[in-house]
Parts: structure tokens; C-alpha cells; sequence
């Protein structure tokens, strides 16, 4: 009889402990992410996952790391012009808020029969026609009216930063070296250069060696910018500044440097590298701050 009702009671507790494990996953928070390329939705997928978050993910073609599927809960490729299967599939499982990060390749847009390659659905076209009709096609018009079109189908766009604060620029110098006169010259001539840029939409990049404008970032983004120059500053010695626009939309496109992006100046002889602090992601901080100090390049946040 003892035995009987002790195997009921553990039968009891079994079936108690299954409800609330249920009840706990089927409670989970759900978030949606709509992923471009880069490590930055790969940044965001795991601090959301340590969060305790269900993350439902639409990648933008083929423009996503493969390594983000396995950092996920659902994936699922969609075509970069049809915001509506965006909207479907995070909607479908679940997600009626999302986070848009990552690297549209936007040189793929100016290919020839581009209409036919990407087939852009009704949304894509109202976009377009109807909430870009009398804008500038620049970065913030175009990525603004993106998100204003999910909230239109029931899916709002969150700050991109939700779930990396940690990650964001300091103030400050967070390297051991610190700025030459020569290089501070350089700096405070370069930065209101940098935030007029930004504001134009034309880039959010330049580079600067003895107070000239080596490169300015356009199109090609900020690592073919760095490539340039590379060739045209043989001597060396110049300083990149990454800043954002004054009214920027912490809902996407945050300014991004890493690991690559100090390689990468390092490899093609620059000496300094300028971020605006609380509004830069640095990816894998620690290690991208030690790849600096290993190979001399200088990191200030202003």
C-alpha cells in the first residue's frame, strides 16, 4: 500500500514537473529576426538566445552566415524584394516584433535585369513607388520605408541594439596606444567631415592622413573604402572614421567594426581607428580591442 502511493505521488511529481516545463517553453518570448549578411545577426542571435528568447529567422537571400541556422529556433530563406514572406513567415511562427540586421550587398541591385532576378512583390513595389515616390533613394529613406511596411502587416521593428549594449563603443581610448598630436589633428579635422557625410546619406566613412580625405565611403562599403586606401596612401598612417547620421534609426543599419575591419586597416597601413561611442557595435569586443593592441592600430571612441 506504502509502495502504491509513493508511485502515485512520483507519478504526480513527474506529471506536474512535464505541465510547468510545458507551460515554461510554450511561455517563451518570441522574437523575429530578419537577417542580412555580416556576424552582426549572428552577435544578436546568441545574446537573444542566452536571453531566453525564441528567435524565428527570415534570411534576406543568400546574404546570411550559414552558421546563423544553427543559432536559431526557425530559419527560413526569403527573397530580398518580397517584404510580404517576410512578414508571413515571422508572423506564422509567431514573432510580432523582429530585429532587421546585417548587410544587404546593395552593388546586387544595380545588375543588369534586376526586375526579373529579385521578382519584388506588391509590397515591395508600394515601398518603391508609393513611400519612396518623392525621396531621396538614400540609405535611411529606403531602409525607414522597409520598416515602416511590416508594422503595416502586424510585425514591428525593434532597436537593433536590444540585445548588444555590451557591445557598444566606449568612450574613450580602449587601446593601449593612444592618438599622436599628428594623428589628433587628423581626428578632430576628420569628424565633422564624417558627420556631414553621414547626414548626406552618402556614407557613413571616411579616411583621413595629414588633415585630406583619402577615401569616403560609398556603395562598396566600408571594407573595399579601407582597400582604397590602402592604394592610394602607400605611406601610411591614416585614420578611419565610422560615424552615424544625427537623426539615425537605432532600428537598423548601426554602424558595425570588428575583428576584420582592424586586419583589414591593418593590412592596408592605417594607424587609427574612430567610432562614435554608444551608437558602434564592436564585434567580439575584447578580441577585436587585443587584435588592435597586437598590431598597433589605436581605437578611440568619441
Amino acid at each position: 500500500m506504502e509502495n502504491q502511493t509513493r508511485k502515485k505521488t512520483a507519478t504526480n511529481e513527474h506529471k506536474n514537473s512535464f505541465s510547468v516545463n510545458s507551460v515554461a517553453k510554450n511561455n517563451k518570448k518570441t522574437i523575429g529576426l530578419i537577417a542580412g549578411g555580416g556576424k552582426l545577426p549572428i552577435l544578436i542571435a546568441q545574446d537573444a538566445g542566452n536571453a531566453g528568447y525564441k528567435i524565428i529567422c527570415v534570411g534576406l537571400g543568400d546574404n546570411p552566415d550559414p552558421q546563423l541556422r544553427e543559432l536559431v529556433d526557425f530559419y527560413a530563406t526569403v527573397p530580398v524584394a518580397r517584404p510580404g514572406a517576410w512578414i508571413r513567415k515571422l508572423k506564422k511562427n509567431g514573432a510580432t516584433n523582429a530585429i532587421m540586421v546585417g548587410k544587404v550587398h546593395k552593388d546586387k541591385l544595380f545588375t543588369p535585369w534586376r526586375i526579373l532576378k529579385y521578382l519584388p512583390d506588391w509590397r515591395a513595389i508600394r515601398i518603391y513607388y508609393w513611400r519612396l515616390r518623392k525621396q531621396n533613394k538614400t540609405d535611411q529613406t529606403i531602409l525607414q520605408a522597409i520598416a515602416e511596411e511590416p508594422a503595416s502587416g502586424g510585425v514591428i521593428l525593434q532597436d537593433s541594439t536590444k540585445f548588444c549594449t555590451e557591445h557598444l563603443a566606449d568612450k574613450g581610448i580602449m587601446t593601449k596606444l593612444q592618438p599622436t598630436a599628428e594623428i589628433q589633428e587628423d581626428i578632430d579635422y576628420g569628424w565633422s567631415l564624417a558627420k556631414s557625410i553621414a547626414q548626406t546619406g552618402i556614407g557613413q566613412a571616411i579616411a583621413v592622413r595629414e588633415k585630406t580625405v583619402i577615401a569616403v565611403e560609398a556603395i562598396e562599403g566600408t571594407e573595399k573604402m579601407i582597400e582604397r586606401c590602402g592604394q592610394f596612401c602607400k605611406k601610411g598612417g591614416w585614420t578611419l572614421l565610422k560615424v552615424s547620421k544625427s537623426d539615425h534609426d537605432i532600428r537598423f543599419d548601426v554602424p558595425c567594426v570588428g575583428p576584420d575591419t582592424i586586419r583589414s586597416i591593418s593590412k592596408n597601413n592605417g594607424k587609427c581607428l574612430i567610432v562614435e561611442a554608444g551608437r558602434t557595435i564592436i564585434i567580439d569586443k575584447p578580441q577585436t580591442v587585443a587584435i588592435a593592441n597586437e598590431m598597433g592600430i589605436i581605437i578611440v571612441g568619441v
